[in-house]
This record gives C-alpha cells, sequence and structure tokens, in this order.
C-alpha cells in the first residue's frame, strides 16, 4: 500500500501545473462554501449579540404590524407603520401605570434633517427621547461630554448629543463640546459625542445619529407622534405577563391591526430563521464548484489513464493486480481533492480574517468538516471510473498501445 501511495503520489508531482489546475475546482469550492458560511454565522451571532445587549426584560411597543402576513419581519410594513403611528405620550404614561410588571418606559421618536457647524453640513437621523434612552438601548454610550438630562427634557432645551461620525465631520479636530450647531432651522448646544457604533444590521450607521430631548423634538418639528416605546420589565421571567398587561392596555385605545407587543426573542428568531435559510442557500449555490471541481478530477483522471496506459500494462506485466491499479489511481483522485481542500480552508481562513475588519465572519468547525468531508467524496466518487478503467486495462493490448 505504502509503495502505491508513492507511486501515486510521484504521479501527481510530475505534473505540477496540471494537477494545481484540477485541484482549483475543488479550491474555489471549499474555500467559497467556508467564508459564505462564515458570513452567515457571523452575522447571526452579531445580531444575537446585539439584542442580547438590550437585555433578556425587554418588550417593544411599535404602531402597526413590523411583520409580514408569513411572519417575517418585513421593512416595508415597517416604514408604512412608523408613517401612520398612531402612538403617543398618553400611550406612555398609560403603559407606566402597570406597576407590577413595568420598570423603565421609553419611548421615542425619529426625523431626518440636515446638522451644520460653520461652512459644514451633514444629513443625519435625529432621535428624540428621554434621558433613559441609553438605559433603554446600551448601545449608545457616551465618549465625551454627556447625554442630556430630565430636566433638559422637561423644559425643551435644545441641546444634542451627536454620534462619533457626525463629530469627526463636522469638527474635525476641534472640541464639539459646547459648540452651537444648526439641526434645521434651530440653534443646539452641543454636550456629548457618542461612542464609535459602527452600522447596524439592515439600517444606516448609528454614527450618523444625533440625540435631542423628546419634548424638544415635539416642539420642533411640531409632531407628538411616537415611533417605539421601549419597555424594561421588572424580570425577564414575567415577560409574557407584561406584554399581556400592555396589549391589554393598548386594546382599550387601538384596533388590533394599530400596534404590535413583542419581546426581541420574536425578532431574533425571524432574523436568524432568514439567514440560516440564506446561509443554507449561499453554502449550495458555492458547493457546485465542488461539482466542477469533481468533474475536473474525473477529466484530468481519464486523460492520465490515456497517456499511462503502457505504463499501467507494464506494471500488469510485472504483477500488479487490477486492485492495486485501482487504488493507485483512487489515491491520485483523493490526493488532489484532499490537497484541493486543504489550501481551499487556508484561503477561507485568511479571506475570513481580511473582511473581520468590515463585516462579521465566523468559521465553524461543522462548516470546515463538512466542506472538506465533501470535497474527499467529490474526489473519490469522481476518480473511480477513471481508476476503474484503468484496473480493466487489458495488459497485452495496454503495452501495445501507441
Amino acid at each position: 500500500m505504502l509503495n502505491t501511495f508513492k507511486i501515486a503520489l510521484k504521479a501527481i508531482l510530475v505534473n505540477k501545473y496540471r494537477s494545481f489546475l484540477t485541484m482549483l475546482g475543488v479550491i474555489i469550492g471549499v474555500g467559497s462554501v467556508v467564508m459564505l458560511t462564515a458570513i452567515g454565522t457571523g452575522l447571526q451571532a452579531y445580531i444575537s449579540d446585539q439584542f442580547d445587549e438590550l437585555g433578556a426584560n425587554t418588550v417593544l411597543v411599535f404602531p402597526g404590524d413590523p411583520f409580514g402576513e408569513g411572519g417575517g419581519f418585513s421593512r416595508e410594513n415597517q416604514l408604512n407603520a412608523l408613517a401612520n403611528s398612531k402612538l403617543d405620550m398618553s400611550d406612555v404614561k398609560e403603559i407606566q401605570k402597570i406597576r407590577e410588571f413595568v420598570d423603565i418606559v421609553v419611548p421615542f421618536t425619529t426625523q431626518t434633517d440636515n446638522i451644520s457647524y460653520r461652512n459644514n453640513d451633514k444629513s443625519v437621523t435625529v432621535i428624540g427621547s428621554t434621558h433613559e434612552y441609553p438605559i433603554a438601548q446600551p448601545s449608545t454610550k457616551i465618549a465625551k461630554g454627556r447625554f442630556f438630562n430630565k430636566n433638559e427634557n422637561d423644559s425643551k432645551k435644545k441641546v444634542v448629543s451627536i454620534g462619533f461620525k457626525v463629530a469627526e465631520e463636522l469638527f474635525g479636530s476641534i472640541d464639539p463640546i459646547g459648540k452651537k450647531v444648526k439641526i434645521g432651522n434651530q440653534t443646539y448646544t452641543v454636550i456629548g459625542v457618542q461612542e464609535e457604533a459602527g452600522g447596524s444590521f439592515g439600517g444606516p450607521s448609528l454614527d450618523t445619529y444625533i440625540f435631542i430631548p423628546l419634548e424638544t423634538m415635539f416642539k420642533q418639528y411640531d409632531s407628538k407622534k411616537i415611533v417605539e416605546i421601549v419597555v424594561k420589565t421588572k424580570s425577564a421571567d414575567n415577560i409574557p405577563e407584561s406584554i399581556s398587561a400592555i396589549e391589554k392596555q393598548m386594546a382599550k385605545k387601538y384596533d388590533e391591526d394599530e400596534y404590535s407587543v413583542f419581546d426581541q426573542s420574536e425578532i431574533l428568531d425571524t432574523i436568524n430563521s432568514i439567514l440560516g435559510v440564506l446561509t443554507i442557500a449561499l453554502g449550495g449555490i458555492s458547493s457546485i464548484s465542488l461539482l466542477v471541481g469533481g468533474i475536473g478530477i474525473m477529466n484530468i483522471m481519464l486523460v492520465s489513464v490515456s497517456e499511462r496506459t503502457r505504463e499501467i500494462g507494464l506494471r500488469k506485466a510485472l504483477g500488479a493486480t487490477p486492485n492495486i491499479i485501482l487504488m493507485q489511481f483512487l489515491i491520485e483522485a483523493a490526493v488532489l481533492s484532499v490537497l484541493g481542500g486543504l489550501i481551499g480552508l487556508l484561503i477561507a481562513y485568511l479571506g475570513t480574517l481580511a473582511i473581520q475588519i468590515y463585516f462579521p465572519a465566523k468559521i465553524t468547525l461543522q462548516a470546515v468538516i463538512l466542506a472538506f468531508g465533501v470535497s474527499t467524496v467529490v474526489g473519490l466518487v469522481f476518480g473511480a471510473a477513471p481508476a476503474k478503467r484503468a484496473s480493466k486495462l487489458s495488459p497485452i493490448e495496454a503495452l501495445r498501445y501507441e
């Protein structure tokens, strides 16, 4: 067996370039399967981490129904619901009355506007909320200065805490704290700068958000509309009871299709199911490369059998059995697919390290085993036909082959 392996390896090394081109399909297949699976898995882990930051005791109240008919989180439905929101501060006050389950109630609303400082101007998302917004959204952390307080909200002060990217683009190396900026046609004082947060899956960069007191926002934009209410319950154990109590309170004022109450696990389950299907689909599409690689191995091995017919005849004449010849060519096919798989894994690992700078990606052991296992099986399956053909050659006919 060892001698057969050496002969097979020598045959591969004699034609290095052809062997590499034969492996190319397997390299691309394994590399793409592992990388795309890593991206899908990384996204799922990233989103789970983002939801974990909110805490297990978080209930969300949305206008309308952000979920589609099939239960999926529909962006179109969400935008329509927000545009036609009927939620207002009276709903916040009613939810606050549910003292048995509710700890903190944080409403917020949004508006797109421009913020300017001297000759610099930038389009931003304006978030209007209460002083407790950082508690409801832990990803909102202050890097410099402070967030506005309860008194500033109640007295409609024109103060603003700006996102990291906003501060960078408007002020550069200048310290923004205490500087006057224009939001729309109103002048605000910068009191804080958020920590760099980066992008959020399915949405704009959090660093382009700016935060002003909710009452100030109501006054500036002449609207009392609330687009979302975040409810922190007293315990994660009473989430179902909290949702039931909030729904009962909301039902007194709204029709069933005018509001939605759910906890973050519902959104997370929906997103994870979508990403799971997407990851499988991407893996399936990229695995076609493995099939192409297998066909490439079979074609090259068939050519190799034809080129080495006299060699096969000579080995048989010297006593090599059909099984030994079969094993030799199967080993050649297996080595090509295994080497291709290893190179593909190395490329996928390096590629994943590179994209982790910009995008969440996480290679899993299951993806590695699956891709490597499939590549090996593909090599053996597609190498079987040429190997069988070689083993059945007649030694006399093979020696006479020109």
